[in-house]
C-alpha cells in the first residue's frame, strides 16, 4: 500500500465511519473503483480505532462519567439503580452480539462478505430500512392532520432487552455496506428513541466492539500487502477527520432528516449493480491481491 492510498483511505474511513453509509464499504469500494489492492477486514479495523479515538475524546465527559459510576456500582458505592451505572452495564450487554458474531463468522468477514454484489444489497436494503425509521421518527415529532406529537424514548428508558437489540443491529454491521451507526440508529428509531438518543447509543456501544477488532487484528497489520507506516498514517488521518464528522453529525441529526443518506445508499447500490451487471467492475475486484 502507498502512502497515497493510505491518505485517501483514511481520509474515506474518517468521513464515512459516523455517517450511515458504511465506511467499510466505501474503503472497500474505493479500492475497486481505483483499481487498487482491497484494504481488508485487518486494515478496516485497525483505521476504526483513530475514528474511535475521536469518539473518545468527543464523549470523553459521558465516558468518564459513565465508567466512574459504573466502577463505583461494582463495590456499593454508587447504587445500581443509578443512569451512569446502568449504561455502563448496558454497553457490555450490547457489546455481547458482536463479541460473538465477529469472531464466529471472521472468515467470512474476510472474505465472501466483502463480494461488490452483497455490499450493493446491503447498501440499499438497510438504506430503505433506516428511510422507514426515519420516516416513524418524524411523524411523532412532527404529528399531523389527524395525529398528536408523540414524545419518544431517551437513553434514560433504555433497558436490557433494548440494549440488546441496539447490539444486534449493530453486529449486522460485520457486513460491510449495513453500516455500524446506520443499523443501531435504525434500530432505535424503531425502538421509539429520539435521533439524538439512538445516535449518542451508538456511538458509546461501538467502542469496546471497535477498540478489541483493532486490537484484534493489530497481528495482521504487517502481513501481506498492508503495512504499519501507511496503516498508522491512514488511522491518525482518520482520528482528524472523524472527529469534525462526529461533531458535525451530531448537530446535524438535531434538527435534519437521514432522507439525504438514504438516496445516497439506495442510489451507489444502484450504480454498483449496475457496473458489475456491465462487467465494468468486478465483484471481486482486486481480492485476490489482498
Amino acid at each position: 500500500m502507498s502512502w497515497l492510498e493510505s491518505f485517501i483511505l483514511g481520509l474515506v474511513q474518517g468521513l464515512t465511519e459516523f455517517l450511515p453509509i458504511s465506511s467499510s464499504a466505501h474503503l472497500r469500494l474505493t479500492a475497486a473503483f481505483a483499481g487498487w489492492h482491497d484494504p481488508g477486514a485487518a486494515f478496516t479495523a485497525i483505521t476504526q480505532i483513530g475514528t474511535e479515538a475521536a469518539v473518545l475524546i468527543y464523549f470523553r465527559k459521558d465516558i468518564a462519567r459513565i465508567l466512574s459510576a459504573w466502577s463505583g456500582s461494582l463495590f456499593g458505592k454508587v447504587p445500581r439503580s443509578d443512569h451512569d451505572a446502568q449504561m455502563g452495564w448496558l454497553v457490555i450487554v450490547g457489546s455481547i452480539p458482536i463479541g460473538v458474531l465477529g469472531i464466529t463468522l471472521k472468515d467470512q468477514i474476510e472474505g465472501p462478505f466483502r463480494d461488490l454484489r452483497l455490499i450493493a444489497t446491503t447498501l440499499i436494503v438497510m438504506g430503505i430500512v433506516l428511510g422507514i425509521a426515519d420516516r416513524l421518527a418524524a411523524r411523532d415529532e412532527e404529528g399531523g392532520k389527524h395525529r398528536a406529537v408523540r414524545d419518544r424514548k431517551s437513553l434514560r428508558e433504555l433497558g436490557v432487552k433494548d440494549g440488546l437489540i441496539f447490539g444486534i443491529c449493530q453486529a449486522m454491521a460485520l457486513i460491510p455496506g449495513v453500516s455500524r451507526s446506520g443499523a443501531t440508529i435504525s434500530g432505535g428509531l424503531l425502538m421509539g428513541y429520539t435521533r439524538e438518543a439512538a445516535a449518542r447509543y451508538s456511538f458509546l456501544l461501538a467502542i469496546p466492539a471497535v477498540l478489541a477488532s483493532g486490537a484484534y487484528e493489530l497481528k495482521d497489520a504487517g502481513e501481506g500487502h498492508v503495512s504499519w507506516g501507511p496503516t498508522i498514517f491512514a488511522t491518525i488521518i482518520a482520528f482528524v477527520v472523524g472527529y469534525a464528522v462526529i461533531a458535525w453529525f451530531m448537530k446535524f441529526i438535531t434538527t435534519k432528516s437521514f432522507m439525504p443518506f438514504v438516496y445516497y445508499r439506495v442510489l451507489l447500490g444502484i450504480v454498483l449493480f449496475v457496473l458489475v451487471g456491465m462487467g465494468a467492475l468486478s465483484p471481486h475486484a482486486g481480492e485476490s491481491a489482498g
